[in-house]
């Protein structure tokens, strides 16, 4: 039997990770998929004169299209635009693609699936979730006899650096991100990871896999962290939590709620203790209960350890598709429900004059709330946590506190 000829598309941070590790790990690699491989061809538009890899790079797309030896190709690209009409023609060849581009996943997952169902290839993506953290394979394998009821995760180690960074070193948001731009963890424009971007795509590949529907990046709410301060943090540490930017999806009587935003996760759940750079995904199904899948959640070689995972299933199961990694495509959010009419607690932060005067019109509107002790908290500056209520009215009574005092903060707990 000829060995099985592979193709990488993209040589950067995590192309260029998958290549080392696959040559590094050769010998195990095609002793766990049973059959010889190797790599023919790297696609990259760029020059690599210094690469021991050299003799394997071409500027052509279609030296990899029309070679019939290539069976499987990584699409290490990134983006919508090429990776996508890349990945379509491959499909649609019979060439199975494994990847690690959350973006694309998340945009066109559904569709791709689709077309590798009907050609007899596989699309598999398990690097496009938490880098190295198996996750994608767990949900539709090892916990396929599951309904789940909640998917709830810190799912960019950018932001969770930044936030652990001004927990214990009492950074100021700007001071930590410049930090994080510094050491390599988040890029120039950090848009994509502070403002919950990259944790939403992440979010619709997890909830489209467990709940059987594509989740859109337009049917979840999202916002990131640059609004958090170092006031919030302390107040949430001296009410026993910690904040986290946290992506989750639970399964309501009305439908699928989904939000990708800041929240207070108390010091006994084990996401409050996630620290750095590092993932967490915790599932919970009915037959389960709560899992919890962490480790790194990007480099270098973590996603590559993934990609390279993908690649020994995609040869494993060459002419056979992987029928349990699939969802139906949607094209309306009628499954899904607004995240306001979900039942939440709330963090709030107020400033007037006189703040302590208005204590028993919030404990009026609430019926209890928890007041939040701060030590040298200022005369003007008051800090509470609601009861669990349907946001919506939650928001109609921080209208009616908004006529005596400025509302400086929300966040929800998990």
């Amino acid at each position: 039997m000829s060995a099985v000829k592979i193709a990488v598309m993209g040589f950067g941070v995590v192309g260029s990770g998958t290549v080392e590790l696959f040559y590094k790990n050769k010998d195990i690699i095609e002793k766990r998929s049973g059959r010889e491989m190797d790599i023919k061809y790297i696609l990259d538009l760029r020059d690599f004169p210094d690469s021991p890899y050299k003799d394997k790079f071409t500027k052509k797309f279609d030296d990899i299209l029309n070679d019939p030896e290539i069976s499987v190709v990584a699409e290490l690209m990134g983006g919508k635009t090429f990776a996508y009409d890349y990945t379509k023609r491959l499909l649609s060849k019979g060439v199975s693609v494994v990847t690690s581009n959350k973006e694309l996943v998340a945009a066109y997952g559904a569709e791709l699936l689709k077309i590798a169902k009907a050609n007899g290839a596989n699309y598999l993506f398990e690097a496009s979730v938490g880098g190295g953290i198996p996750i994608i394979r767990p949900l539709h394998q090892c916990l396929a006899a599951n309904r789940f009821s909640r998917i709830a995760g810190i799912l960019n180690g950018t932001t969770n650096y930044i936030l652990t960074k001004m927990i214990y070193d009492q950074l100021s948001f700007e001071e930590a991100l410049a930090q994080a731009q510094e050491l390599g963890y988040a890029e120039k424009d950090p848009s994509a990871d502070v403002d919950g971007h990259d944790a939403t795509r992440k979010l619709c590949i997890l909830g489209s896999l467990a709940f059987g529907k594509h989740i859109y990046p337009e049917y979840i709410h999202c916002s990131g962290i640059r609004e958090i301060t170092l006031d919030d943090v302390e107040y949430a540490e001296n009410a026993g939590y910690a904040i986290k930017l946290i992506g989750l999806i639970e399964n309501t009587p009305n439908g699928l709620v989904a939000t990708v935003c800041p929240r207070l996760v108390g010091v006994n759940n084990p996401l409050s203790s996630v620290n750095d750079v590092f993932n967490a995904i915790m599932v919970t199904g009915d037959a389960l209960g709560d899992a919890l899948f962490y480790g790194r959640g990007a480099g270098k070689f973590p996603t590559a350890s993934a990609v390279v995972g993908d690649i020994i299933d995609a040869v494993k199961h060459d002419g056979r598709e992987i029928v349990s990694l699939s969802w139906e495509d949607s094209d309306n959010k009628d499954f899904m429900c607004h995240y306001k009419s979900a039942e939440t607690r709330v963090y709030v932060r107020i400033r007037a004059e006189n703040v302590d005067s208005l204590k028993e019109m919030i404990t009026g509107l609430f019926t209890y709330v928890d007041f939040i002790p701060r030590k040298h908290r200022s005369e003007n500056e008051l800090a509470f946590i609601t009861p669990a209520v349907v946001e919506s009215e939650i928001d109609q009574k921080l209208k009616a506190i908004s006529q005596k005092a400025q509302v400086m903060k929300k966040i929800r707990l998990l």
